[in-house]
């Protein structure tokens, strides 16, 4: 069970797996909330070619690497090239909000991801499947962006819009296995089908307003509007 409780902000922050404690300003009107936390081949890049401008093999060496191989280390590099955009794409709410030099969407998915890496084991939860769904809730955005609700795109549209951009970064990828793993981790979040999915969502809330209190603090900013819009909105059933 990870617990975020009320303490005196003159007290040292403490994290740990059985426990999260953050100052009483992550929450609006000082109000304190528990938190229930809760073998297939990995494709590898295995080779990147060099040729020479007469087109013989760099350093007169023929490639052992068949086209197979070739084609799909190729997939693996344009996938993980297209992800690069989920780096350098700054989360809008902040931007919006005049946060200097904001997380971006990696920064966000990767703290979910260490949630779900120091949760305590919970009956019923399996918890590799908690940091899998992290890693990829987000990915679409590397391709639509950070759609938020100050954009007026309507709830629908916006997961049509994410949809297609998963087809298309797994057409990247090449298809196949880790594919089709991607696809049903990101919509068992979005479809919130399972209690990782739940608890996932919770993280993904959580970590937000983690992230207001620190610019609230470096910035010296009010940023109530992140805290009201996820009181009462946790909807895990492991929640005391």
């Amino acid at each position: 069970m990870v617990v975020i409780q009320s303490i005196s902000p003159s007290s040292s922050s403490f994290l740990s797996s059985s426990s999260l404690y953050v100052p009483w300003t992550c929450f609006y009107r000082r109000t304190s909330l528990k938190l229930g936390f809760c073998n297939t081949e990995i494709p590898k890049i295995l080779t990147i070619r060099c040729q020479a401008s007469n087109g013989d093999e760099l350093g007169s060496k023929k490639s052992t690497t068949t086209p197979s191989l070739s084609s799909s280390s190729s997939s693996a590099i344009d996938f993980l090239t297209l992800c690069n955009r989920l780096k350098t794409t700054k989360r809008k709410g902040w931007i919006n909000h005049g946060i200097k030099g904001p997380e971006s969407i990696a920064d966000h998915m990767y703290r979910m991801s260490l949630m779900a890496l120091i949760a305590s084991d919970l009956p019923g939860v399996n918890r590799e499947r908690c940091i899998k769904i992290a890693i990829v809730h987000d990915i679409a955005e590397a391709i639509v962006g950070d759609i938020t609700p100050s954009d007026g795109i309507p709830k629908a549209e916006k997961s049509r819009l994410e949809q297609a951009a998963l087809n298309e970064m797994c057409d990247v990828l090449g298809g196949g296995l880790r594919a089709e793993e991607i696809q049903e981790l990101w919509a068992e979040y979005e479809n919130n089908s399972s209690i990782e999915a739940n608890l996932v969502k919770d993280f993904d809330k959580v970590e937000m307003i983690l992230q207001a209190l620190e610019y609230e603090m470096e910035h010296g900013k009010v940023l109530d509007e992140f805290f009201l819009s996820t009181a009462d909105l946790y909807a895990s059933p492991i929640l005391c």
